[in-house]
């Protein structure tokens, strides 16, 4: 399959504003490539290019209701998914992620005397800021909504007294693994609490979904589920460390902080994976 370029992301994002503005009418393949101006022909190659499914079968995942499907077909106790083996270093689902985190004396040093390389590449997302230590990727940040300039300051405050490099060579295998299914390593960045939380979303497989308040209780600590909300908001290493898999027991996607249709787009482009192999 082709790599993806900023080109497709821009598309699904056309395609789910104007799905949203007809809901409940059900578009159709002509009607919605008109919308984003393109011929159907064209429509269904940019689809198939960027997810494997047709525009047709793929409309589904990119409805409101696709996450409520999600929450009861597929829905993860992440208990089950530990106690199968799927978390910390080993093998986790769809990737192969080695991690590591600072200690709390380092995260409390706020990046003094760490050194960050800094790149821009191309995701099926859309722009994606990449950051990484010697040690692994410490960010994974999606510029498609909010602009680099502004994803670039909100990162490089997460560490304020890191030393930061524009070195996009030393990131590009990681970058490229953490795209296409390789072997990448995790440099986690964040206290105790948010770390705790960033393994419990580690163990939710590709194509599914938990809510906050069983990530609370995994971590033991139940009524926590607001506090759970915020860590998923502050994960650095968005996608490879999935907070777009975590929702509202209700159904809600809840928040994502790089921009909504960013995780609608993950969860269809996940779904839609899921379903076609």
């Amino acid at each position: 399959m082709p790599a993806p370029t900023p080109y497709h992301y821009d598309v699904i994002a056309r395609a789910i504003a104007f799905i949203d503005s007809k809901a409940g009418q059900h578009p159709t393949l002509e009607e919605t490539a008109a919308a984003v101006g393109l011929s159907p022909a064209h429509f269904q190659r940019v689809f198939s290019q960027w997810v494997g499914v047709s525009p047709k079968r793929y409309q589904q995942y990119l409805t409101l209701d696709h996450a409520k499907t999600l929450l009861a077909e597929r829905f993860t106790l992440l208990d089950t998914a530990t106690e199968t083996g799927l978390s910390g270093a080993s093998r986790l689902h769809d990737l192969f992620v080695k991690w590591e985190a600072m200690t709390p004396g380092e995260y409390a040093r706020k990046g003094a005397g760490l050194t960050i390389h800094t790149g821009w590449f191309d995701s099926p997302f859309g722009p994606v800021l990449a950051m990484g230590t010697d040690r692994g990727l410490c960010g994974l940040a999606f510029g498609a909504e909010t602009g680099a300039e502004a994803t670039f300051a909100d990162m490089a405050a997460r560490w304020p007294k890191a030393r930061f490099v524009e070195n996009p060579a030393a990131l590009a295998p990681w970058v490229t693994a953490a795209f296409d299914k390789g072997d990448t390593r995790l440099h986690l960045i964040g206290a105790p609490f948010q770390i705790k939380v960033w393994e419990a979303l580690l163990a939710i497989p590709a194509g599914h979904v938990t809510t906050y308040s069983e990530i609370a209780r995994r971590i033991g600590n139940p009524k926590a589920v607001r506090a759970v909300g915020s860590a998923v908001g502050k994960n650095p290493v968005s996608w490879l460390i999935p907070c777009h898999r975590a929702l509202r027991k209700s159904g809600g996607l809840g928040g994502y902080h790089w921009g909504l249709p960013v995780k609608r787009a993950m969860l269809a482009y996940e779904g839609a994976r899921l379903d076609a192999d």
